[in-house]
C-alpha cells in the first residue's frame, strides 16, 4: 500500500518537488492513534525551518489539494505532514491535520460495512447467499470486529470475511471510491475530457497484457499473456501477436500470471484458434437485468487464424477470472491441453459499487454458463489435463510440443532444432 500512497502523493506535485511519501500506522509513530494513519511527505533538503517554509510557500496550493484529497480518499489519515529529508536539528515538520470540513463525506468503519452489506443484498447474483453472507458479517459488525480500524485494515479484514463466507474470491472491498469532488481552478490532477482514451493509454502501458512473444527452437510459438484486455483497445496488438506465431508448428499460451480481464477479450483470443464457422464459447447471466448474453467466435479477424496445430495452455493457482475463462473455454471445446495447476476459481463477473470516496465493493452480479458443460469453474478452478507444478509447466508443454514437431515435421533444420531443444530439457521425453 505504501508505494500506492507514494505515487498518489507524487501526482499532486511537479516533478522533483517531493522525494517520497511514507505511510505510518498506529505503533509507527506516537502521534498516530488506534485506527488512524499518518502520511509523511519528505521534500528535498538539506536545511532548516526557512528552507521548509520557502518550499511550502511555493507549493501551498498542492499541499491544500493533497490534504483535501486525503481527507476524502483516506479519512483515517488525520495527520499529513511535510518534512525535509535531511533537516537541521530541531526543524519541525509542517503539519496539516484534517480540519473536519469534509466530515459529512467521511464514513465511519461501521457505516462502510453497513453500506457494503446493503449493496451486497441488492446486487449479488445469488440473493439467498447474499442474505446468509450479510447476516454473518452483520454479526461480526455487532461484535465490534470492525471497530478502530483504518481503511486499509478495514478493507482487508472485511474482504477476508466476505470471501470466507461466500467462497467467492471476486467479492472484495477495496480502497478508492471513484473521482473525488474538486474545486474549480488549476491543479496537477485535472480529470480527462476523454476517459475512453485514458483507458486505452493505460492499457498500452503493459502492452495489453501481452508480456512476451517468441518463436522457440523447434518452431514452437510462445505467448505470455498476463491480462486479457478488451478488444476495442487491444485488437491490433492481439492481431499482431497472432501473426507473429502464425507460422509455428505448435503454440504455448502462458496464463500462469494472468489475473483476469475482459470476457470480450477472451472471445477475441479464442476466435483466432477456431475456424470461421460460428463457435459458441460462453454465456453470462446478469442477475440485475435478468438477461443472458451469449459469446460467439468472430467470423472475421484482421489476421491469420491458428488452426490444425496443437495448443498448450499453462496455468497456476494464480490464474484467475478472465484468464480462467480463456483456458476453460479452450479446454471444454477440446482446442487446447491445459498443463499446470488448478486455477483460482473465479468464474462470475463483478461490478464495482461505490460506498464512499474512500472505498468501493466489487460484487458478483452475474454468472458464467458454459454451453458445453452447463456450468463453470467457480470455486473449483480449471482442473488441468496434465497436472504439474506451475514452475515445471513450461518445460512439460515445450516437451510435448517438440515431440509433436518430431512426429510431423520432415524439414531437417526444424527437426534438428526440435531434437536438440528436447535433449536440453530436464523433463522426461
Amino acid at each position: 500500500m505504501a508505494p500506492v500512497i507514494d505515487r498518489a502523493v507524487r501526482n499532486h506535485f511537479p516533478p522533483g518537488a517531493v522525494l517520497r511519501a511514507e505511510l505510518l500506522r498506529h505503533g509507527d509513530d506516537p502521534a498516530v492513534g488506534p485506527g488512524q494513519l499518518m502520511i509523511r511527505v519528505l521534500v528535498p533538503g538539506p536545511g532548516g525551518a526557512d528552507v521548509l517554509a520557502a518550499w511550502a510557500e511555493a507549493h501551498r496550493e498542492q499541499m491544500d489539494e493533497l490534504r483535501r484529497d486525503v481527507s476524502l480518499r483516506l479519512p483515517s489519515a488525520r495527520l499529513l505532514e511535510f518534512a525535509l529529508e535531511d533537516a537541521d536539528p530541531g526543524t519541525e515538520p509542517i503539519s496539516l491535520p484534517d480540519d473536519g470540513s469534509l466530515a459529512a463525506e467521511q464514513l465511519s468503519g461501521r457505516d462502510i460495512v453497513t453500506r457494503a452489506l446493503a449493496l451486497l443484498r441488492e446486487n449479488y447474483v445469488f440473493p439467498d447467499q447474499a442474505e446468509r453472507i450479510a447476516a454473518e458479517i452483520g454479526a461480526r459488525l455487532a461484535a465490534g470486529d470492525y471497530d478502530d480500524l483504518d481503511e486499509i485494515a478495514l478493507t482487508e479484514r472485511l474482504t477476508e470475511h466476505l470471501q470466507a463466507a461466500s467462497e467467492d474470491k471476486h467479492l472484495r472491498v477495496r480502497l478508492g471510491g471513484g473521482p473525488s469532488p474538486r474545486r474549480n481552478g488549476p491543479g496537477p490532477r485535472r480529470e480527462s475530457a476523454d476517459p475512453s482514451r485514458d483507458r486505452a493509454d493505460r492499457a498500452r502501458l503493459d502492452n495489453f497484457g501481452i508480456r512476451r512473444i517468441e518463436r522457440l527452437d523447434g518452431n514452437i510459438g510462445y505467448l505470455d499473456l498476463q491480462r486479457v484486455a478488451s478488444p476495442e483497445n487491444a485488437g491490433p496488438a492481439v492481431a499482431a501477436a497472432m501473426e507473429l506465431v502464425a507460422g509455428t508448428s505448435a503454440l504455448i499460451i502462458d496464463l500462469r500470471r494472468n489475473g483476469g480481464g475482459s470476457p470480450d477479450g477472451v472471445v477475441l483470443w479464442c476466435s483466432y484458434l477456431f475456424p470461421e464457422e460460428p463457435t459458441h464459447f460462453n454465456d453470462i447471466f446478469d442477475a440485475n437485468t435478468g438477461e443472458t448474453r451469449q459469446f460467439w467466435s468472430y467470423p472475421y479477424l484482421p489476421g491469420s487464424r491458428y488452426l490444425d496445430r496443437p495448443v498448450y495452455v499453462l496455468t497456476s493457482s494464480r490464474t484467475f477470472s478472465g484468464g480462467e475463462d480463456l483456458c476453460y473455454t479452450l479446454q471444454s471445446l477440446g482446442r487446447a491441453e491445459v498443463i499446470g495447476e488448478t486455477t483460482g476459481g473465479g468464474a462470475h463477473p463483478t461490478r464495482p459499487f461505490r460506498i464512499s470516496a474512500a472505498v468501493h465493493i466489487g460484487i458478483t452480479h452475474a454468472r458464467s454458463i458454459s454451453p458445453v458443460t452447463g456450468t463453470n469453474w467457480q470455486g473449483t478452478g480449471v482442473v488441468p489435463d496434465t497436472p504439474t507444478p506451475a514452475d515445471q509447466a513450461y518445460d512439460v508443454a515445450y516437451a510435448k510440443a517438440l515431440r509433436h514437431v518430431l512426429e510431423t515435421c520432415e524439414l531437417p533444420p526444424i527437426a534438428d532444432e526440435a531434437r536438440s531443444a528436447l535433449a536440453d530439457l530436464t523433463v522426461s521425453p
